[in-house]
């Protein structure tokens, strides 16, 4: 009989004030980000440790090499407290390196971390009529936000690089973006369970998820800010394609989407998406306007579309 282990903890929510900044990332002529002051950041964080030391705990109830959870979880506070890394990624990497540094019973871990945004509140400027980013005050976001995945497993024998990177995934997860015209669905495969009618201009209201991964991914860890591919970027790059692209499908949009980032960033090996389409129930149009209409929330259940582009 074969086995794998695995445990960790899970919803740790970490907040810290004064991170080091973010500057230097490449602009892309769709979106105005260009860094940030990362006065305050926050991440909800996960971590997944393997090793066969912890194999006695399943079978003889052996405790001795166990990390309990609890205390992984104040071990990413206080890894989160030293971390000088700019990025969700390089914050990431710098806990996962810390636990493997410390526990040696652990052979790899798996950590991941998703955004708890909390930008500037707009607030009145010293001049009469003007506005500026708050230095002290932060609105929490509960939109589209980044998330990250880093693997990593121990280097054996090896007094200068003790873990390597053997996967890391960055992504823009909960973008939610409606068109009210300039998107279409029409010669699909029709047979006796057809029921859709065609709809050569629509509304399209989707949810979607972004994901890539770097061809060098220490890339993400933002030593070099130049090649680090933010997630805002992503979603601002998403949102203006799909303004001005008219779709045929969804599956046309992510697809020239995916087209995009690859040629924007060579430094990305591969893209994907989860797409829904989550376009809502029509209740009602205008008789004097055709343009006016009421819509209500759609039931389920919801198309699905997935995309995978990866760099020859």
């Amino acid at each position: 009989m074969s086995h794998e282990i695995q445990y960790g903890k899970a919803d740790v929510k970490v907040y810290r004030t004064h991170g080091a900044p973010l500057r230097g990332v490449t602009r892309i002529p769709q979106s105005a980000f260009n860094g940030r002051d990362n006065v305050l950041m926050g991440a909800e964080i996960a971590v997944t440790v393997r090793g066969n030391a912890f194999w006695d705990a399943y079978t003889k109830g052996d405790n001795r090499q166990v990390v309990a959870t609890d205390t992984m979880k104040n071990f990413i506070q206080s890894a989160s407290l030293t971390c000088g890394a700019p990025t969700l990624e390089g914050w990431l990497h710098e806990i996962g390196t810390a636990f493997l540094e410390t526990y040696p019973q652990m052979e790899s871990i798996s950590v991941s971390g998703r955004d708890l945004p909390f930008p500037p509140a707009v607030v009145p400027g010293d001049e009469p009529g003007s506005f500026a980013m708050s230095q002290v005050l932060f609105s929490r976001e509960r939109c589209d936000a980044s998330f990250a995945t880093v693997d990593l497993a121990r280097t054996e024998g090896a007094t200068d690089q003790p873990s390597r990177i053997t996967d890391l995934e960055s992504g823009r997860a909960g973008i939610q973006l409606v068109k009210i015209t300039g998107s279409s669905f029409a010669d699909f495969a029709r047979d006796e369970h057809t029921t859709l009618p065609e709809r050569p201009d629509r509304p399209l209201y989707i949810w979607c998820d972004v994901g890539w991964r770097y061809a060098d991914p220490r890339d993400a860890l933002g030593g070099d800010a130049a090649r680090y591919v933010a997630g805002d970027q992503v979603a601002d790059l998403a949102a203006s394609v799909f303004h001005e692209f008219v779709s045929l499908s969804i599956q046309h949009l992510v697809h020239e989407i995916g087209q995009r980032m690859l040629g924007l960033w060579p430094q990305l090996s591969e893209v994907s998406f989860d797409a829904q389409n989550r376009l809502w129930d029509l209740a009602g149009e205008g008789s004097d306007d055709e343009r006016v209409k009421v819509y209500v929330d759609p039931r389920p259940p919801f198309g699905r579309i997935g995309l995978r582009l990866r760099r020859d």
